[in-house]
């Protein structure tokens, strides 16, 4: 399991700045999936070939008359999910009160702790840097978020501190998860699940940090459920705070082979829903969308035509998703989930034979030619599937620079006409001959 790094400081240092470059983009800001804005605190980032979770946290003001204690919380569950932490302060206005409190707050944690000094970008900041060290930590590192500078010395010491050996090595069984917005009915959608006829549940339920494993047995097939509902741990402040959900998705959908979105049938799709299936694409996984509490919907025919339209709009982005209407309360339809999964599955790990891609490739150029793009046209040589988990298409071509991506859409499209990947995305990789 990929370990987690948390970014706190006192309002105005630059903590969503750094985050941003850390990143790589303005993901606080916009996000380049269409018809999908997101704020987020989370991200998956990467650095040196270790992959992480990144989080931003509001800022810490303990000077503020009627501070907002939630905020406090967010940042100590963030602490506590965390491996590294990462103090950013600001050189500029240098040490404060407020930055010597936060500091008391990270050493009882008792988690690694990288002290970042932004805004050293001039000789006023050059001279605060010092008295930053009284702070009492190990690694001190000074950055300019908003230029780039330090950050890449920032991630060559947090990257160092995230230990191999803290990792959770993963079993090779089947993995699935139930994620979605707060009420939709993830918990009851759970046990429904694990009470169906054809399920039979282990004697011992395997946890982790960041979700309750249960392994069951479908049609004598062993698989495991990753419930996301609920947080399991002591303390009220897990008990009280939803906002944080985010992290334990995020964990969830890239340790699960298929995600299982929840939506709720009485309220129809709000954004927070697409936020989460974005997520889902961004990882890569098979997905199938749940339109629970079903038993709400009166004219459920006409109601389920208008739900498919409805989903083919808002969900756009993953028009290959599939799709189960069903009531965890009352167990209708509660069959239908499993088999759903269990197809999306499959066609996330099929491998298709080269000659049968290069057959449907060659077939969709011939019928719809690609236009000129910067005056070169486009020659498609070779294609063939490289892997699976999602299906990867790579082809080979004259010019990448010269795929439009309306091009690289409709070559998709021709692809899952000819082959059942529904549930699964497809990645299609274009690369220049003898690349």
């Amino acid at each position: 399991m990929k370990q987690t790094v948390a970014i706190v400081g006192r309002p105005n240092v630059g903590k969503s700045s750094l985050f941003n470059r850390m990143v790589g983009k303005k993901i606080s800001i916009i996000e380049d999936t269409p018809g999908v804005t997101r704020d987020r605190i989370c991200s998956n980032a990467s650095y040196n070939n270790k992959d992480f979770y990144l989080i931003d946290t509001g800022g810490i003001d303990y000077n503020k008359e009627g501070f907002n204690s939630e905020i406090k919380v967010q940042v100590e569950i963030a602490i506590e999910e965390s491996n590294v932490i990462i103090f950013v302060v600001d050189g500029k206005e240098g040490l404060t009160s407020n930055d010597l409190l936060i500091r008391d707050m990270l050493k009882r944690s008792g988690k690694k702790v990288v002290v970042a000094i932004n805004k050293t970008d001039s000789k006023k900041s050059e001279d605060n840097i010092y008295e930053f060290y009284s702070l009492g930590f190990e690694d001190y590192v000074s950055v300019s978020a908003e230029h780039g500078y330090g950050t890449s010395e920032l991630l060559d010491i947090v990257t160092s501190n995230l230990k191999e050996e803290g990792m959770i090595e993963e079993d090779a069984t089947l993995k699935f998860c139930l994620v979605g917005r707060p009420n939709v009915g993830k918990s009851s959608l759970v046990n429904a699940l694990l009470n169906e006829e054809r399920v039979i549940v282990s004697d011992v339920s395997g946890t982790t940090r960041d979700a309750i494993d249960t392994e069951f047995t479908y049609e004598k097939q062993k698989y495991t459920l990753i419930d996301t509902a609920g947080l399991r741990k002591k303390g009220k402040i897990f008990e009280a705070v939803e906002k944080y959900s985010l992290l334990r998705t995020l964990k969830a959908i890239d340790r699960s082979d298929v995600c299982m979105l929840v939506l709720d049938a009485s309220t129809g799709i709000l954004e927070h829903d697409k936020h989460i299936a974005s997520y889902i694409l961004d990882a890569g996984k098979s997905i199938v969308i749940v339109i629970n509490k079903w038993d709400t919907i009166e004219n459920k025919d006409s109601e389920m035509k208008e739900w498919k339209k409805m989903l083919e709009h808002e969900f756009q982005f993953i028009p290959y998703a599939k799709i189960v209407f069903l009531s965890a309360l009352t167990k209708k339809r509660i069959h239908t989930l499993m088999p759903e999964v269990l197809g999306a599955y499959s066609n996330a790990t099929k491998m298709i034979d080269s000659e049968i891609i290069n057959e449907i490739i060659r077939d969709a150029y011939i019928e719809n030619p690609p236009a000129v793009v910067k005056g070169k046209k486009l020659k498609i040589y070779y294609a063939s599937q490289v892997s699976s988990k999602p299906p990867r298409i790579d082809i080979e071509v004259n010019t990448k620079a010269s795929v439009h991506f309306s091009y690289k859409r409709y070559l998709e499209n021709k692809i899952r006409e000819n082959i059942d990947f529904s549930g699964t995305p497809i990645q299609i990789v274009f690369k220049n001959k003898g690349e």
